[in-house]
């Protein structure tokens, strides 16, 4: 289920990042960017590279958000522990794990 869920997340992420990374190399030449008044000194493809995974982990990070936001109290709370396993003073009620 983690690995279903990891791809619900990585996979929109990377479509969405290679679509930013046209839209925005469309509309800015990588070599006209500065960091700190500064020429980047990275090749054009250094920089669409770079672009590319920020792009990704930013749109990753939304996606697992958005996944983490869409399960139900019952999956976040659930106890990975069986219910005979679980110590006595757990905290968590056992009839309903």
């Amino acid at each position: 289920m983690k690995a279903q869920r990891m791809m619900w997340i990585a996979w929109p992420a990377f479509l969405v990042a290679g679509l930013l990374e046209l839209v925005v190399f469309g509309l800015v030449d990588p070599q006209d960017l500065q960091w700190f008044g500064h020429p980047l000194a990275l090749s054009r493809q250094g920089v669409y590279t770079v672009a590319f995974f920020v792009f990704w982990a930013l749109t990753m990070v939304s996606s697992g958000l958005t996944t983490l936001l869409s399960m139900s109290p019952f999956e976040v709370n659930r106890c990975p522990v069986p219910p005979n396993g679980r110590p006595q003073d757990c905290a968590r009620d056992n009839s309903c794990c």
